[in-house]
């Protein structure tokens, strides 16, 4: 019944040991560490240089400026969710591929959370993040559409065009910025490892329990079965 759950395992393996990396990967590494934990405005290419010791003259070789690091980290995100928001192309999706979007979903907010927690400062003076940042938001809703919609044409869900494109939305709104709402709630815990395993399940919790109320018959069963099991296991612990 935990088969989406295994499947998300699945999609992310141990890490195998790497090759020495190179600089300019050192450099996108430390600094997506460093904009997740103190916040992007917080964070200097001084301060990137310094955790890396090496001269700022060694990071401006690699990059023009810290816009330059966040555009280079923002090409890896949208690699990222662009393989991962798809719906199965040889059947109709189901409850559980909704499920495992969803953790797919907070794995990657996770993952790159400084974009999320300062979106609006990173969008007021990057017009280029913007316009992207806009592209994935439509794609995200296409594809809760898209299950939402598959669901229907299985009998599964019982909702209009009207409602799926408004549940659409909403799944994609409170996934997108759940981790903001728990950040205002635990601001002094907001990086360890328990509390934030704890809030991306109950994220998950909530974005699914947007779905209940429209489904009918086994698959609602499912839903219920899914949830119930869901709350009952440990959390995992999260990648930085």
């Amino acid at each position: 019944m935990l088969m989406a759950y295994r499947t998300v395992q699945e999609r992310f393996p141990p890490m195998q040991a790497k090759a020495p990396r190179r600089t300019r990967e050192r450099i996108l590494e430390t600094s997506l560490r460093l904009f997740n934990e103190f916040g992007e405005p917080n964070i200097t290419t001084t301060i990137i240089a310094e955790e890396l010791n090496i001269s700022p003259g060694n990071l401006y070789y690699h990059f023009r400026n810290k816009d330059d690091i966040v555009d280079s980290i923002f090409v890896q995100f949208e690699d990222e969710i662009n393989r991962m928001l798809s719906v199965p192309a040889d059947r109709r999706p189901t409850i559980e591929d909704v499920w495992l979007y969803l953790h797919l979903i907070f794995e990657l907010v996770w993952r790159y959370r400084f974009f999320y927690r300062d979106l609006s400062d990173l969008l007021s003076r990057n017009r280029k993040l913007e316009l992207q940042f806009k592209q994935i938001y439509r794609h995200k809703v296409l594809v809760a559409r898209q299950l939402c919609a598959g669901l229907r044409s299985d009998g599964a869900l019982d909702a209009s065009d009207q409602e799926i494109e408004a549940l659409s939305a909403n799944m994609v709104v409170v996934a997108s910025y759940w981790l903001s709402y728990e950040y205002v709630l635990n601001p002094r815990r907001y990086t360890e490892q328990q509390v934030m395993a704890d809030a991306l399940m109950r994220g998950c919790y909530q974005v699914l329990s947007l779905v209940g109320p429209y489904l009918r018959g086994d698959t609602h069963a499912l839903f219920r079965k899914l949830v119930d099991e869901y709350s009952k296991r440990p959390p995992e612990k999260l990648t930085s």
